[in-house]
């Protein structure tokens, strides 16, 4: 699934963050942004596999309506932290403040990521044969 490729790479690419200079505006500035398109990834490839799955949650165009179906056919989502970062998602536009980018940033690395890596880890266990052919 061309998908959950572009979300692995990307993934790939946002692992890198930690390991970067955290209090340059810019480098914060790009993690907010691979972490925005992370996220899109995200629903998405959760889209493709509900409407797998033959789920009709899968013909929304929601991705909170998107992320409560899979929290309830996946037991390896955690649905509070999925809720968490579709609000970061929403709220970044909003984000005027170095210290607001700041927190935005240390959520990031420290709860979405290993978040973001635990899908991605349980789609390969589940989907590795099927990620082929959808």
């Amino acid at each position: 699934m061309k998908k959950f490729d572009n979300y692995v790479s990307n993934l790939e690419v946002l692992q890198k963050a930690e390991n970067e200079d955290l209090d340059n505006e810019f480098i914060i500035s790009g993690i907010i942004d691979k972490f925005f398109i992370q996220f899109e990834l995200s629903w998405k490839v959760l889209k493709e596999l509900l409407r797998y799955e033959g789920k009709s949650a899968a013909g929304s165009g929601s991705p909170r309506e998107i992320l409560k179906a899979a929290y309830e056919l996946y037991d390896f989502i955690d649905e509070d932290i999925w809720l968490d970062m579709l609000k970061s998602r929403n709220d970044m536009t909003h984000i005027y403040d170095g210290e607001a980018a700041k927190r935005l940033v240390n959520s990031i690395l420290y709860r979405y990521i290993p978040e973001y890596i635990k899908l991605r880890d349980n789609i390969l266990t589940q989907y590795e044969e099927v990620l082929m052919q959808i």
